[in-house]
């Protein structure tokens, strides 16, 4: 018999609708389990009492994908993270992944949840995380914010990492738009080495087509922007009669894409991971496109989920 004390394994469970739109936010790791609209799930999600599987819907802050050898140096240290991938010697997603985070607001349509990230070896900064979701005619729509609370300049980067899917449509028919020129050049350990253009090769969606029997767990960048400065990628039917997108404001300036090749039983090559991040991987040791948070200063970043191509 279950004690009456016993939590989902994803912790406390928070739902908001509105529209025909819900979805399902989680207590541990502060991400989305869910989110479907009219009764169909467009998220690749889990069950309440199910361990996270593949990051599905987390927040990987306050680094995005691997660093090498988990080491790296900011201004005068060297510093050595725990290593959460030992296979590839790497350390992956940042810190907040499996952490509880508390509820600050909660409304039929919205749900707000935050973390305080305390100063530790490895990352010795205090952040404070906030993140908004919401569901509506446009969707689901994320809304984070990162503070730096400490008294020293911080090294910083975000993504987060949901799957997405069409009932019923393989991986391989689907039909993808990806906006990106170029994809990074990756070793062994699927850390990067190099960059290469995307133009003219079988790693090329800047027009949308099949994923086909490609294997993907690579990094796409030197997006090609929308007016407002953000990118989407999207995934349809064979057909078009169904579609997902996924866009990210202007402070996502890079797209991982994975296939879920490794991902074992009915999750192997069900659903695609399409992640915005604001730096590639390894960021903490190239510097590229890696944010320094001064004391105080808050990043905001915005995304969301919508159905159609």
């Amino acid at each position: 018999m279950d004690s009456p004390d016993r939590r989902p394994l994803s912790g406390a469970q928070w739902t908001i609708a509105a529209a025909s739109h819900e979805a399902v936010v989680v207590e541990v790791g502060g991400g989305v389990r869910a989110y479907r609209h009219d009764g169909v799930d467009y998220l690749d999600g889990y069950a309440e009492d199910e361990l996270c599987p593949g990051c599905a819907g987390q927040v990987l802050a306050p680094w995005p994908n691997r660093i090498r050898d988990g080491q790296y140096a900011f201004g005068d240290r060297s510093l050595q993270l725990t290593l959460t991938e030992p296979e590839r010697g790497v350390a992956i997603h940042g810190l907040v992944n499996w952490v509880p985070w508390q509820l600050l607001e909660h409304s039929a349509d919205a749900v707000t949840l935050g973390y305080d990230l305390p100063a530790q070896p490895g990352y010795p900064w205090p952040l404070r995380l906030r993140s908004r979701w919401s569901v509506g005619p446009a969707g689901l729509r994320a809304e984070h914010e990162v503070t730096n609370t400490g008294g020293e300049a911080a090294p910083f980067g975000f993504a987060v990492h949901p799957y997405l899917r069409l009932p019923g449509v393989a991986v391989d028919d689907l039909a993808m738009l990806l906006p990106a020129r170029n994809r990074l050049l990756l070793d062994s350990r699927l850390l990067p080495i190099g960059a290469t253009p995307v133009a003219g090769t079988e790693y090329d969606w800047t027009s949308r087509r099949r994923i086909g029997a490609a294997r993907l767990d690579l990094t796409f960048g030197d997006v090609a922007r929308d007016d407002d400065g953000g990118s989407a990628v999207s995934l349809a039917a064979p057909d078009g009669s169904a579609g997902v997108r996924i866009w990210a404001d202007r402070e996502f300036g890079w797209w991982q894409v994975f296939t879920g090749d490794t991902l074992t039983g009915e999750r192997h090559r069900r659903s695609v991971a399409i992640e915005p991040m604001t730096c590639p991987p390894d960021a903490f040791r190239s510097g590229r496109d890696m944010i320094t948070l001064a004391p105080g200063e808050t990043w905001r970043g915005a995304w969301g989920v919508r159905p159609g191509a």
